[in-house]
């Protein structure tokens, strides 16, 4: 597992490296997904994601987090481990893709729900990486029902629920 941050943000000081690998790594063994990928996670500030989200989805505002897959559109949920995308040529990892999170986005939802930075930062980052592995709420009922339910039971076993 190769996760790349690029830190572009000034509003959360500490390193949080090792965080966002731990959430990576329950998050895949938790969907029962081989280690054996890359993912890009770019933290930013809203003024950038903001560019981002209207460059690539004609919304002029910002929003918290966006994914960017690298697989190929319409991959269904559990196809990843029999696909044969885009490998990093070093290390052999596949490579799923990139997630930008709004930090400043993250800190005004933390406090807006009364929760932690750290849980609202996990949810971001979880959903980012569904979107990358092909779940998608916005795709009716139940893509929603079983994304948010992913969801949950991930942030349950890092103990970033919402209080």
């Amino acid at each position: 597992m190769n996760l790349l941050i690029e830190d572009r943000q000034s509003k959360i000081s500490s390193n949080l490296t090792e965080f966002f690998k731990s959430i990576l790594t329950t998050s895949l063994d938790h969907l029962g997904y081989d280690r054996d990928v890359e993912i890009s996670l770019l933290l930013v500030e809203d003024d950038f994601i903001k560019g981002l989200n209207r460059q690539h989805r004609g919304i002029d505002e910002a929003t918290d987090v966006l994914s960017f897959p690298m697989l190929s559109p319409g991959i269904e949920p559990g196809e990843i481990d029999s696909l044969e995308g885009d490998r990093n040529k070093d290390t052999g990892d596949l490579l799923l893709g990139d997630i930008v999170i709004s930090t400043e986005r993250a800190i005004s939802q933390a406090e807006e729900y009364g929760h932690s930075i750290e849980r609202e930062l996990g949810f971001l980052m979880v959903h980012g990486l569904l979107h990358l592995l092909g779940y998608d709420h916005e795709a009716g009922d139940q893509g929603e029902r079983e994304m948010f339910r992913l969801q949950d039971e991930i942030l349950a076993k890092l103990d970033l629920t919402r209080t």
